[in-house]
């Protein structure tokens, strides 16, 4: 199939599987009774106590059906790619499980969750450092080359993994945000993928080419699966992705971050995931040294829905600013 036909089909697919998934999803968990706990959040969120959780299953599920289908797993790149997706999943499944299933409103414990996080990414970052395809070292942008990380790469990486698999998590905090600035994170992403992989042909390197068209077939696959998530998800939600998708798109996010070679231009395509872990950090920071709170609430979101923002409101800036964002880091690469 054509590379101009296939990708359009695979978001296309993914997104009629995930529509045709998340009934049966929804149902299934309103039956189970997996529905989340708000615990001292806004007054605003009162009323979504009990939504379903879970949803990240329905993108989940639909990506990797669509990515089996057009080939993905065939190549070492978009099979690593999509074992990450899934591996941060079973551990966001994990938690959710916990906390609704077990009635323990924490899921997993800080240190659970923190190893089972460090070792999926110690073994992605080992694939990376060891791949022809990505090895040692990151872009540097602005025409400065690369920089050689060397031995340094493997526990770079892996703090880059943990790092954005739990920024992403910290933002999935309203209708629609995650799903939202994620969505528009992977399309930036795949531009970068199909730039590189237009490149690898006109270089001859089609064995590279390969990898990469494989990687963009799993980020088209994502994000067609999210926009089906969105369509239930979007305020006001009928389902929660969970930390099942949460993660599951944090530890993505990395991924592709890492293996196209561009990690610091995640920095700013996905700044909306900085600036909430900042929020936090800076909130945590501020009341431990001097009993006082920066923030109404953190993360971010939260704070500026006590100062009474909308609530979509607040979701559609998220989004503008990482659409805004994005183009920023497309100027930056090319």
């Amino acid at each position: 199939m054509s590379d101009k036909i296939i990708i359009p089909a695979v978001i296309i697919g993914a997104f009629l599987l995930g529509m045709l998934a998340a009934p049966a999803v929804i149902a299934l968990a309103s039956r189970l009774k997996a529905g989340q706990s708000i615990l001292s959040y806004v007054e605003q969120h009162n009323s979504k106590q009990g939504t379903p959780t879970f949803g990240g299953l329905i993108f989940i599920t639909a990506s990797c059906i669509v990515a089996a289908i057009a080939g993905v797993f065939r190549y070492r790149i978009g099979l690593m790619s999509m074992l990450i997706f899934l591996g941060y999943g079973v551990i966001g499944f994990t938690d959710d499980f916990i906390k609704v299933k077990l009635k323990r409103n924490k899921g997993l414990t800080a240190l659970q969750k923190i190893i089972s996080q460090l070792a999926v990414a110690a073994f992605a970052a080992y694939f990376a450092y060891k791949s022809e395809f990505v090895g040692s070292a990151i872009a540097l942008n602005f025409g400065a080359g690369e920089w050689d990380l060397g031995g340094w790469y493997i526990p770079c990486a892996m703090l880059v993994f943990v790092a954005m698999s739990n920024a992403v998590n910290i933002t999935d905090g309203l209708d629609g945000l995650a799903a939202g600035t994620g969505s528009i994170y992977f399309v930036f992403y795949l531009i970068i993928i199909l730039i590189g992989y237009a490149d690898a042909l006109a270089l001859g390197s089609t064995v590279y080419a390969g990898e990469l068209r494989s990687l963009a077939l799993a980020v088209a696959a994502v994000i067609g699966g999210l926009a089906a998530f969105l369509w239930f998800n979007s305020n006001k939600a009928s389902i929660f992705m969970g930390d099942t998708g949460s993660l599951a798109l944090g530890g993505l996010a990395a991924a592709v971050a890492l293996f196209t070679k561009n990690p610091l231009v995640s920095i700013l395509i996905g700044i909306m995931y900085v600036i909430s872990c900042i929020s936090v950090i800076v909130q945590v920071i501020s009341f431990k040294t001097r009993g006082k709170r920066v923030f109404l609430m953190s993360p971010l979101h939260h704070h500026l829905e006590l100062k009474g923002i909308n609530e979509s409101k607040i979701v559609s800036c998220y989004c503008i600013v990482t659409a805004i964002a994005g183009l920023t880091a497309l100027i930056i690469i090319f």
